[in-house]
């Protein structure tokens, strides 16, 4: 097997990195973090975005998309990840279409799936209920009723939720654990929705959706089938927590090769008693040992994402959905170095405001704790090995 980008994998990493040093550097993300209202994201950025394709990279071309698949959208988000880009990427690309994807009927994948890839929809997903990931601990409760659903609840973490057209809501219509869960589409605007912003760490908008007794028609319930083939919810929502989180390790990647871009540069400006800091030994001893993480890493999060691709069954999705938890916590193991390593090379002066290393241990620790942290993952993996 080889990892090694293709040449069209190449092209699409070399025009993504442009048009993001351009449209959505970090001198953007400061701009737009002193904003008091409005949006939680740049809507002219968005458009632009999806005028270049990378709304529905991962979409097949029946849908709109390009057909470049998760490696595709790994390229987009690992080079959103070294800008800190502020996009509704991960809410509406990476978990939103992917959902629908997923579990959407034909007719539903026609009619949301298109003006995902055009940019003219924005989805998020409403999975999280507590202080941690735990997917099955759902209380939000999807009631039948004679006109279709009724839905009462409360949503926690839930990205862009103030900007976004459409959430995407799991519920639990039946019996406890992982089955009886249905998910359904809910505008954001419907009677009985309200919404509450919850600004986080790393200058990004989120909020807590509260659901009282939303009611829904049939066609709002997403069909929970793949391929014609009967899948039920709670594996469909498995599969798409595999896919978020080789996203997110990607994003992580783009993060963490950053910060060690940035604090190698550092190495080799800073001096100290009348030496360049990168000279000492010591420092080039870690230096050198976090470059090697970092190759790791990045080979395990195209393993994850081309996995992903390829799988086609049952035995392939369990095997993408193995590597994108390894992935995920691999990379939160990097996150934590890379990140400890900077601000410790960069010294006092990078956890301040005004030095942008500090900005990327913000959004590291985000990433790291999105859809399952280090230590979710490495038991996850144990339980799939029999342990």
């Amino acid at each position: 097997m080889t990892l090694s980008l293709t040449e069209e994998q190449d092209m699409l990493s070399r025009s993504v990195a442009e048009f993001v040093a351009d449209r959505a550097s970090l001198a953007q993300f400061r701009s737009w973090r002193e904003r008091t209202t409005g949006t939680a994201f740049d809507p002219t950025l968005w458009r632009e975005i999806a005028e270049m394709g990378w709304c529905g990279i991962a979409l097949d071309e029946a849908h709109g998309g390009s057909g470049l698949g998760f490696s595709g959208l790994g390229l987009v988000l690992e080079q959103f990840g070294r800008h800190l880009s502020i996009t509704p990427m991960n809410a509406t690309v990476l978990a939103g279409a992917t959902a629908i994807s997923l579990m959407g009927t034909a007719a539903q994948k026609k009619q949301w799936l298109p003006v995902v890839a055009s940019g003219e929809l924005t989805l998020t997903l409403a999975w999280d209920e507590g202080a941690h990931f735990s997917p099955w601990s759902i209380a939000t409760r999807a009631e039948r009723v004679r006109a279709g659903w009724r839905l009462t609840g409360v949503k926690r973490h839930v990205e862009e939720l103030t900007s976004v057209d459409q959430v995407i809501v799991v519920a639990r219509e039946a019996s406890a654990g992982r089955e009886g869960l249905a998910v359904f589409m809910v505008p954001r605007t419907a009677k009985g929705v309200s919404v509450v912003a919850t600004p986080r760490v790393d200058a990004r908008h989120c909020g807590t959706l509260t659901l009282d007794g939303v009611m829904l028609d049939d066609t709002a319930r997403l069909g929970g089938v793949q391929s014609g083939a009967g899948v039920s919810a709670a594996v469909s929502l498995e599969r798409l927590a595999g896919v978020i989180n080789a996203g997110l390790a990607a994003e992580l990647h783009g993060v963490c090769d950053e910060t060690f871009t940035r604090t190698l540069k550092y190495l080799k400006e800073r001096t100290q008693f009348g030496k360049l800091i990168g000279s000492y030994q010591a420092l080039q001893h870690r230096a050198a040992y976090w470059f090697v993480e970092l190759q790791l890493a990045r080979t395990l999060v195209q393993e994850a994402l081309l996995a992903l691709d390829k799988a086609s069954d049952a035995e392939g999705y369990l095997e993408a959905d193995r590597l994108s938890s390894m992935a995920k916590a691999k990379l939160s193991q990097v996150a934590e170095l890379s990140t400890n390593e900077a601000i410790q090379m960069h010294g006092g002066i990078g956890m301040t405001d005004a030095f942008d290393i500090g900005l990327y241990i913000k959004r590291a620790r985000v990433l790291e704790q999105a859809y399952g942290d280090q230590h979710y993952h490495l038991d996850r993996l144990a339980a799939l090995e029999g342990y």
